[in-house]
């Protein structure tokens, strides 16, 4: 590894900021090195400090009730993290660990926030960094839930099927009940529901004649209720 470039000037947040300033900041920080798969704090934890990565690259993590991390995210070099602990006081949202060999300079909580008070160009730039983070988690949830309310379709796709008399291995349901009769049982809206069959029409798990709907292939139905249709 190299040695120590200990100097913030790649650090987008403070950029344009001048050359005292920001050498006052560089000496308010503990430098730290992280190996790669080192934590460098943990959900829940009560650090404040504020993280500049200067080198390498990290992971934002949170455990899941089956005891594995999702990756929410990475933060690259010249990039900041820990900022909202620093910002409203309360345990850290998620945790961090090195996704390479890494150096970030930790900066205390109340010489953040009195770089956000003396410059506001700083405390603008960090206002758009975190809206841009509210936006994309915004996304990530409404993906999820579109997601989730699809299978809640497919499930009850599944729940109204009924076997063919005539037709060995076909399912049909009869009569097929309004999109918004599906989406107010599925608990979504009545676009999603239209979504939702949309995707499986090229599929060939089913075909609609008149006011039946014929499922033509109910092991990927039921697959596609668990999120295992082909192509997610």
């Amino acid at each position: 590894m190299s040695t120590d470039r200990r100097t913030l000037s790649g650090i987008r947040l403070l950029s344009g900021i001048d050359a005292a300033m920001l050498k006052d900041i560089e000496e308010r920080c503990a430098w730290r090195r992280y190996r790669s798969g080192e934590r460098v704090f943990e959900r829940g934890t009560e650090g404040h400090e504020v993280f500049f990565v200067v080198e390498g690259a990290v992971d934002v993590i949170s455990p899941t009730p089956s005891g594995t991390d999702l990756n929410f995210a990475r933060i690259d070099a010249g990039e900041v993290l820990g900022q909202l602990a620093a910002i409203d006081g309360l345990p850290r949202a998620a945790g961090v660990v090195a996704a390479e060999d890494s150096l970030l300079a930790a900066l205390p909580c109340d010489r953040f926030l009195s770089l956000l008070k003396a410059n506001g160009e700083v405390a603008v730039r960090l206002l758009k960094s975190l809206s841009q983070m509210v936006r994309a988690t915004n996304e990530r949830v409404v993906s999820a839930s579109c997601r989730d309310g699809m299978e809640r379709v497919y499930g009850l796709l599944v729940d109204l099927a009924r076997p063919d008399q005539s037709t060995p291995d076909l399912f049909v349901i009869e009569p097929f009940p309004p999109l918004r009769d599906i989406a107010l049982q599925a608990g979504v809206t009545r676009e999603l529901v239209a979504s939702a069959l949309n995707r499986l029409y090229p599929e060939g798990i089913i075909r609609r004649h008149g006011n039946t709907l014929f499922i033509t292939d109910a092991t990927r139905l039921q697959s596609a209720v668990h999120g295992s249709l082909s192509g997610e």
